[in-house]
């Protein structure tokens, strides 16, 4: 079935990874872990999730603490946080949204998502990006690619 959509509502909590098929909406509590899917994963504005994000869409209204990887789309609501990276095919971040991260976004990132193997274990960050592209970092000068 290509319509079902499983719910995990606020009052649960888990510790490890998740994994799924279709569609999820999680309202609850990821204490520790990755989510893991080909699907489409919605974070509901109760939630909160502590860890990797691999799916093939993701729309965040609550907390995200982790890197997230999507083949597709991410989007950030209004009052969502996300605190890591994102690598997607789009990315969309409505206004009062707060991100603390880097982006890396379209069909390069889009491909980097697809081939990431799935985390087994909650994995240590690069201190630091290496490449170039579509990285979204702030400029106390300024500058960018401006050329004024």
């Amino acid at each position: 079935m290509s319509g079902s959509k499983n719910i995990l509502s606020s009052d649960v909590e888990i510790k490890g990874n998740l994994k799924f098929a279709n569609d999820l909406i999680m309202d609850g509590q990821l204490i520790e872990g990755a989510v893991i899917s080909d699907g489409d994963l919605t974070v509901g504005e109760n939630a909160t999730i502590n860890g990797e994000i691999q799916t093939r869409s993701v729309t965040v209204f609550g907390v995200v603490k982790g890197n997230i990887m999507a083949t597709d789309l991410c989007e950030l609501k209004q009052n969502a946080e996300l605190h890591g990276d994102v690598t997607a095919g789009k990315l969309a971040i409505e206004e009062g949204a707060i991100f603390m991260g880097s982006s890396t976004v379209g069909a390069a990132a889009s491909a980097v998502a697809k081939n990431k193997p799935a985390p087994s274990a909650p994995a240590s960050k690069p201190a630091e990006n290496s490449g170039g592209g579509g990285e979204n970092k702030p400029n106390p000068e300024g500058g960018g690619n401006s050329h004024g």
